[in-house]
C-alpha cells in the first residue's frame, strides 16, 4: 500500500520519502485500504498531491482543494502541530494495580511545599536563551578542598611506575674489562678496530664504548700500551704519518682545517703530530707554503688569499702578508689616479690594467685602509706629496 501511495504522488508531481508515506497511512482504517487502491490506481486528477492530501482526498475534500493545500504548505503545518500537541500529551497515569519499585519522590515541607503549590507540579522547560548561555563554573576553595581531591586525577601521573624490563630495557652494555685487550685473543680485536680508524683517536672512541681501561675508562696511555705490547704501534704509526703529509699537502699547511678533516681537536693533532715524528716536516710544509703566498706576483691570486683571512693567520703570515699588498697597490693606483674621477673607476682601470676583477681590486683597497687616503686625492684632483 506504501509503495502504490508513493508512485501515486510521484505522478502528482510531489514524491515524498517513504517515513511521510507511513505516517499518512497511519491515519487510516484497515477498512479504507480498498479506497486508497482505487484512488492510486487511477491518474491524478491534480497536482501536487501529497501522502496527506491523498488521505484528505480519502475523507472527502475535493481533489483541487487538497492540491491548493499541498501548494500552500497546509499539510507540513498541520504535521507540525500535530507533533507539538503529542509532545505536549501528559504520560498516562500509572495503574495502582501494577506494583512499581520507583522511589517516591520527596514531600516538600513548610515554605517549600507552598511555592511548589505555587508553580504547579510540572517544571517549566528552560527556554533557548538558558539552553545556550555558558555555564557557570563553581569554585574550588583550596583552603577546605584536601590535596588528593584535587590532585586525584594526576595521581597516576606522579606514581613511581616500575622500570621497563625485557626487551624494553634500554641499559648500556656492559664494558669488557681491560685484561681482554692484553690476551692473545685481544689482538685480534685491535687488527679489526685498526682498519676502519685513521689513527689512534679515532681507535680510541670505537674502543672506549667496548672497553675499560686499567684505572676506569680507556685511556691513550692504556691504548699505546696494548698497541705496543701486541706490535701493532709501529703499523699505526705509518698509517698516521701517511694521513698527516697527505691532509697539510692538500690543505695547504693550514692546522685547523687538517684537524677539522681528521677530526681530531688541536691538541690532539698536536699530540698526534708529535707522537708520530712529523713535527720538523710539518713544519717545512707550512714554511714552504708560507713562501709561496708571499712570493707569488699574480694580482688576483694575492687578491684572492687577502679574503682568506683565517687561513693567513693560520700561518701566522696575515700582517706580513697584507703590509705587502698595501704597498703594492698604493704603487699600481697612483699611476692611474690622475685619469681617475672616483674610487670605483679607478678600481676598475687597475682591474683592466692588470687583469683582475674590478670588485676584488675595489674590496682590497676597503679592507687595506687606503679608501679615504685615495678619496681625498681623487676630490683634490692630484695625488697628494708627502715631505
Amino acid at each position: 500500500m506504501a509503495v502504490a501511495v508513493s508512485d501515486f504522488c510521484r505522478r502528482a508531481k510531489s514524491p515524498a520519502p517513504a517515513p511521510e508515506v507511513r505516517e499518512a497511512l497511519a491515519l487510516l482504517a484497515e477498512d479504507d485500504d480498498f479506497r486508497v487502491r482505487a484512488l492510486t490506481d487511477g491518474e491524478p486528477e491534480t497536482s501536487p498531491l501529497g501522502p496527506f492530501a491523498v488521505v484528505d482526498i480519502l475523507q472527502g475534500t475535493a481533489p483541487a482543494v487538497a492540491a491548493q493545500r499541498q501548494s500552500c504548505g497546509f499539510y507540513d503545518v498541520a504535521r507540525e502541530l500535530a507533533y507539538v500537541r503529542e509532545q505536549k500529551k501528559p504520560a498516562p497515569a500509572a495503574d495502582p494495580a501494577i506494583p512499581t519499585f520507583a522511589i517516591p519522590a520527596p514531600q516538600p515541607s513548610g515554605d517549600g511545599a507552598g511555592k511548589a503549590a505555587k508553580k504547579g507540579t510540572k517544571a517549566e522547560e528552560p527556554s533557548i536563551l538558558e539552553r545556550i548561555a555558558p555555564k557557570k563554573r563553581v569554585a574550588v576553595d583550596e583552603e577546605t578542598t584536601s590535596p588528593l581531591e584535587q590532585d586525584e586525577g594526576h595521581s597516576f601521573l606522579r606514581r613511581d611506575l616500575p622500570r621497563p624490563r625485557g626487551r624494553f630495557t634500554r641499559v648500556e652494555a656492559p664494558r669488557t674489562p681491560f685484561i681482554e685487550l692484553t690476551r692473545q685473543g685481544g689482538k685480534d680485536i685491535l687488527e679489526a678496530s685498526l682498519e676502519g680508524s685513521e689513527h689512534r683517536f679515532a681507535l680510541l672512541r670505537n674502543l672506549s664504548h667496548r672497553f675499560n681501561g686499567s684505572r676506569g675508562d680507556l685511556s691513550l696511555v692504556d691504548l699505546e700500551t696494548v698497541l705496543r705490547d701486541h706490535g701493532l704501534l709501529e703499523a699505526l704509526q705509518e698509517k698516521e704519518r701517511l694521513q698527516l703529509l697527505d691532509a697539510y699537502t692538500q690543505q695547504r699547511g693550514a692546522t685547523g682545517r687538517v684537524g677539522w678533516a681528521l677530526g681530531v681537536s688541536p691538541p690532539e693533532l698536536q699530540r698526534l703530530v708529535s707522537a708520530v715524528g712529523l713535527t720538523e716536516e710539518v713544519e717545512a710544509l707550512r714554511e714552504r707554503f708560507r713562501r709561496e703566498a708571499l712570493a707569488t706576483s699574480h694580482l688576483t691570486h694575492r687578491l684572492d688569499l687577502l679574503g682568506r683571512e683565517k687561513y693567513l693567520a693560520d700561518l701566522g703570515i696575515q700582517r706580513k702578508f697584507n703590509d705587502s699588498l698595501r704597498k703594492e697597490l698604493e704603487r699600481l693606483l697612483k699611476d692611474e689616479v690622475p685619469t681617475a674621477t672616483d674610487l670605483h673607476g679607478l678600481a676598475e682601470a687597475v682591474g683592466r690594467k692588470y687583469g683582475s676583477p674590478g670588485e676584488l681590486v675595489f674590496r682590497a683597497i676597503e679592507r687595506l685602509g687606503l679608501a679615504e687616503g685615495l678619496r681625498k686625492q681623487l676630490h683634490s684632483g692630484g695625488p697628494s706629496s708627502t715631505p
